[in-house]
């Protein structure tokens, strides 16, 4: 039991006995730094169950638990505040207690539990990743790492958007002016190559409508009829239809994509359990659709098409299949979710990380699955999140004014090393050691920037920002822990302590601070929220440094005191490595 909940249960007692009321919950916050205290008990919300003076309340409940709970010391009332303070006892057994868990915090799988399937990135193979699918692809694996810290087990997916008319505009402007050229022959990375003849797909396109339009149709009607988009229909058309030369055109270009992909994950540094492909899933739901029918779930209209009618639950009519029978987004996306949990039996729910856009997609999807009975359709959850947007403004695939999610992470490990070169702290580094350093502060800078933003917040991302070394950045982090690591070295991790300590104020913030990190890690859990642990983090980091720049470490009056310090700096670090790590971040040893 957590202090906490023992002083809850002590309150609820003192209540008890004082005033015969049952109380069902007491209300606690940290207490402010002008007032004595550890930890302070709110009485004002007791107010409406018990009659009286809110100090008279505090100091009758104080009493109690100073005579009955040990590890109380002292308290004091400041109007409807009870501030308790602490023993240092308390504190320095917790302390003992963890100093040597590597994976405090962390809770380990419930093998009775349902698994949890998150599913992130899930691009299109017609154009590289770039700086929204980075927030999607950080934003789903941090979750899923901190799901797995909170006791889950977690695979994680995602579903390829291999298939569909955006695919076939740059099969269609390879074949017509690629002249056979290949990433190889480039030396392009294969989404990079891809990606230029979807561009090259529209500036074609463009042009056909400006000359349909200069002989006298309408833009609307010369947007329908350009020659290059209606082949590119056909082609399609003839995709479904598995014309053996489109067929192997796409096969052979998705090859390219692909393995550009896995280098940018490989990069970025997320990874997948089982992968699925829109080509072999967009038909899938199309049984289900006919056993809706049956028990009435979906409605047949007179032109043929299926529809749901959710207007009684506050959301409008969905169809989920067309009149000539053909599936629709929300049927694959129901036969996708279906098979999901056929292929992987122990899974008992499934976090959709999809932009705030689709929104509503979801609320539709979800709901439909609960009508169709599905149990686990309860635990579904779209772990939604907002565009991010740079300091030039919004990103178009079609016009070729993405920012490339490798060119990113190339200018971010540049943007590293010219800060890094700056402040002259790499005396003694080989060169492959400072191009690895950069990476890792360069990676950390923008994962730190992006994960630190609530996911429901639109983020202006600006690479120089995310780079200071001061402030709440991820590079401020990675030195802190540099740092407490240099101070390691020169230190004996094995002296023990041998007299009793008396904790300084800074110590005991300090082992406050490192005490939450299990509580942050299910909030982080619960909430989905990569962000309760990047800032929890950064808090931790500001104590640390406060405690640094006021308690000598390794100048300390004897040894005990000495031992003690080095081995609570040694959990900092610990900490802020495993709470890095559960956003992906790498920690360097030295900076």
């Amino acid at each position: 039991m957590n202090l906490q909940d023992t002083l809850s249960h002590y309150v609820k007692q003192a209540v008890k006995a004082t005033f015969n009321i049952e109380l069902e919950s007491v209300e606690f916050q940290a207490t402010r730094k002008e007032f004595a205290g550890d930890i302070t008990v709110v009485v004002f919300p007791m107010l409406r169950f018990i009659k009286g003076n809110p100090v008279q309340i505090g100091e009758t409940i104080g009493e109690f638990l100073v005579n009955e709970v040990e590890d109380v010391k002292a308290f004091n009332v400041v109007k409807g505040f009870l501030n308790i303070e602490i023993n240092d006892s308390y504190y320095l057994n917790f302390f003992e207690g963890i100093k040597a868990d590597e994976t405090f915090g962390f809770v380990s799988p419930n093998p009775e539990e349902k698994a949890i399937m998150v599913e992130y990135s899930s691009p299109n193979t017609n154009k590289p990743l770039h700086l929204g699918h980075v927030r999607n692809n950080l934003l789903g694996y941090s979750v899923a790492e901190i799901l797995k810290a909170s006791g889950k087990k977690v695979y994680k997916t995602q579903i390829i958007n291999d298939r569909g008319i955006h695919i076939c505009k740059s099969m269609l402007a390879w074949k017509r002016f690629g002249n056979e050229e290949t990433p190889e022959s480039t030396n392009l990375k294969g989404d990079k190559l891809v990606g230029n003849y979807y561009v090259k797909f529209d500036q074609e396109y463009k042009k056909e409508i400006e000359a349909l339009v200069a002989e006298g149709q309408t833009v609307e009607d010369a947007k329908k009829n350009a020659p290059i988009l209606l082949e590119a229909q056909d082609m399609l058309l003839k995709w479904e239809a598995g014309d053996a030369e489109v067929v192997a055109l796409w096969e052979k270009m998705n090859a390219w994509v692909y393995k550009g992909f896995n280098e940018t994950y490989k990069n970025l540094g997320v990874d997948f359990d089982t992968l699925y492909y829109e080509s072999k899933t967009y038909l899938l739901g199309k049984e289900f659709v006919e056993q809706g029918l049956k028990s009435g779930v979906f409605q047949k209209e007179e032109d043929g098409s299926v529809w749901c009618d959710l207007t009684e639950d506050g959301l409008d009519k969905k169809i989920v299949l067309r009149a000539d029978g053909t599936a629709v987004y929300m049927t694959q996306d129901i036969g996708t979710a279906i098979q999901r949990i056929k292929d992987f039996p122990d899974v008992g729910g499934m976090v959709y990380t999809v932009g705030n856009e689709q929104d509503y997609h979801f609320q539709v999807l979800f709901l439909i699955l609960k009508k169709l009975g599905f149990e686990w359709a309860k635990n579904l959850y779209h772990l939604s999140y907002g565009m991010v947007d740079l300091p030039s403004g919004k990103m178009k695939s079609r016009e070729g004014t993405v920012v490339d999610a490798d060119d990113l992470i190339d200018d971010m490990a540049n943007t590293a090393e010219e800060i890094s070169e700056e402040l002259g702290k790499l005396d003694g580094y080989s060169n492959e050691e400072k191009k690895e350093l950069y990476k890792t502060i360069g990676l950390g800078a923008l994962k730190y920037y992006i994960l630190k933003v609530d996911p429901k917040k639109r983020i202006l991302f600006d690479p120089k920002e995310s780079i200071d070394f001061q402030g709440n950045t991820g590079p401020f982090i990675q030195y802190t822990y540099a740092r407490i690591q240099s101070i390691l070295r020169k230190a004996d991790l094995n002296a023990q302590v041998t007299e009793t300590i008396t904790l300084q104020p800074k110590e005991k913030e300090l082992i406050k601070q490192i005490q939450l990190f299990p509580e942050v890690v299910q909030n982080a859990a619960e909430n989905h929220s990569p962000a309760l642990i990047a800032n929890y983090t950064y808090e931790l980091v500001k104590e640390f440094n406060s405690f640094y720049q006021n308690v000598s470490i390794l100048g300390a009056d004897n040894e005990s005191e000495k031992a003690f310090r080095v081995q609570l700096s040694n959990t900092v670090a610990n900490t802020i490595k495993n709470s890095f790590g559960l956003l992906g971040i790498h920690v360097p040893e030295r900076m």
